[in-house]
């Protein structure tokens, strides 16, 4: 066991079981954070990529919160100022046919696109949390460890962001 802490994540395995593990997660919450695919696609390569080139210097304990650091602190040099926009409408292609009538569904895309540009004017953190929470299904431990906050704090958040949405949809009022 000392041989595998001294040669950190080298092994190749190891490397490929961590990168089955956490690959898919840390894609997501780069694309809820920043909202953009394919700059999350790339900051995640980039950040195993990284996490290969020091795999020696890397314990597997810690090998998650580094992937997590190294790939928060590139997509934040990528999109140093740029205001996030979710694009969820990418899910909406072709529709089934389908027997609800017309006044309906254009009331469910009005509300699909109020929702959106709810969202996407929550704060980062706020936003961030919320999504990890209610798309990947994470708990809030999960999302505290992640985002190296307390559990209070990601509580504080998801309660706000759903203030927010409440307040800007126009429910309980």
């Amino acid at each position: 066991m000392d041989n595998c802490s001294l040669q950190g994540v080298c092994e190749e395995n190891l490397f490929s079981s961590i990168f089955r593990q956490q690959a898919r997660s840390l894609r997501n919450y780069l694309l809820y954070k920043f909202g953009d695919e394919e700059k999350a696609n790339d900051v995640t390569q980039d950040a195993f990529a990284k996490l290969w080139e020091n795999c020696a210097d890397v314990p597997q304990e810690k090998a998650k919160s580094y992937l997590y650091t190294v790939a928060n602190n590139a997509a934040l040099n990528k999109i140093a100022h740029k205001k996030v926009v979710l694009a969820y409408a990418q899910n909406t292609t072709a529709r089934a046919v389908t027997t609800e009538s017309p006044e309906f569904l254009y009331e469910e895309e009005e509300f699909r696109d109020r929702l959106q540009r709810a969202i996407s004017n929550l704060s980062e953190g706020q936003r961030t949390a919320f999504l990890m929470n209610r798309i990947d299904g994470k708990k809030y431990h999960e999302i505290a460890e992640i985002l190296d906050i307390s559990v209070k704090a990601v509580e504080k958040r998801i309660s706000g962001a759903l203030v927010s949405l409440r307040n800007e949809i126009g429910f309980g009022k």
